[in-house]
């Protein structure tokens, strides 16, 4: 007997490791159901090519701040590439120090989102980037203006032509817009999550794997799955219970500014949740501040539960395996002013 004890010890922890071993694998092929890895390529866009020469030309325009009024703000103040692609604000500061009316989404991955903006106004990239230019509590410029300011730098002019070959005037507010989105377009952030669906069980921990589950059979992936891990799909913020209004203010009523139909009312983008753990504030109105907060505030609101502690800490530590890898950035050395390029203005036009 003695000499089978062993042999009985080692059947039975082959056995234990081999269904831990099963149970694993049947966590990631759940997930991998409900969400996909980020690609290793650059993703293609529509109607827009994507090139080196517009890559670089798209790179200087996000971190130039002469494409707004007073030469101040930049698409970088406020999608902060060094702080998550956001700006910590629970609102953007803009143009003439007002204070905008909702929270700076990060840019990064925002390429998969479906639509852009908390309230999907903006189709894509190319739609969101003319969209501060131009609002009054942002950037507060003109197309015209933002063209002119571009062409009187000759080193614009000709990173112009070698993006868009072949066009006969390629400075145009279009192409400064398709160019932003082709850069944009580079900013993905490959996480443990996603070695995790590429097959390497070790990228999470077990207390994120335990997150994980409970993500998935909680529901939060019925709003929170695919690619981004969210940025598709629109929900009222309050599904089953509204939070309060220092959470949900009630002048902003969300995507009902877009449609006008009374059923969008409070209607939201959902969140992508990529790099969520280093983009506080949360929400469109940017009132909460901690990760575990908001979890606990999206159970009670969306799901109808009471998580618990526990289930709070384990769905956060999930969350953080969402945080990925920064794409190096280089900054740019930007084209210098002309005697020609329009004059800086901080003036508040109503």
């Amino acid at each position: 007997m003695s000499a089978s004890l062993p042999r009985l010890v080692a059947a039975f922890f082959a056995t234990a490791l081999g269904a831990t071993a099963v149970q694993a694998d049947e966590l990631r092929e759940q997930a991998l159901e409900l969400f996909k890895p980020l690609p290793s390529t650059i993703p293609a866009v529509a109607d827009n090519e994507i090139t080196p020469e517009k890559i670089e030309l798209g790179k200087a325009l996000f971190f130039d701040p002469r494409i707004s009024a007073s030469g101040v703000f930049s698409c970088n103040s406020c999608h902060n590439l060094a702080t998550g692609g956001d700006d910590n604000l629970e609102t953007s500061i803009g143009h003439g120090w007002q204070k905008g009316p909702r929270n700076a989404p990060t840019v990064l991955n925002a390429v998969f989102n479906e639509a852009q903006f908390w309230d999907g106004r903006a189709e894509d990239l190319k739609a969101q980037a003319k969209g501060p230019v131009q609002a009054g509590v942002e950037m507060a410029n003109t197309p015209e203006q933002v063209v002119a300011t571009l062409k009187s730098m000759p080193q614009y002019v000709s990173w112009f032509e070698g993006a868009f070959p072949g066009e006969s005037d390629p400075v145009t507010f279009d192409n400064m817009a398709k160019a932003i989105e082709a850069f944009e377009a580079t900013l993905l952030t490959p996480a443990p999550f996603d070695a995790y669906l590429n097959g390497n069980a070790d990228a999470l921990s077990d207390d994120q794997k335990t997150g994980l589950a409970l993500f998935m059979d909680k529901g939060c992936v019925s709003c929170h799955s695919g690619i981004n891990v969210g940025g598709h799909g629109y929900y009222p913020f309050g599904l089953i219970e509204k939070p309060g209004a220092e959470v949900l203010p009630p002048n902003d009523k969300g995507r009902f500014a877009v449609t006008q139909t009374a059923d969008d009312s409070y209607v939201f983008r959902a969140s992508p949740l990529r790099n969520i753990a280093v983009t506080a504030p949360y929400f469109h109105s940017g009132k909460v501040w901690d990760l575990e907060q908001a979890v606990a505030i999206m159970g009670t609101s969306q799901l109808g539960e009471e998580l618990n502690d526990a289930e709070v800490k384990a769905i956060t530590r999930f969350l953080l395996s969402l945080t990925g890898e920064m794409p190096e950035i280089t900054y740019p050395v930007l084209p210098p002013e002309t005697a020609t390029t329009p004059r800086p203005s901080g003036e508040i036009v109503n």
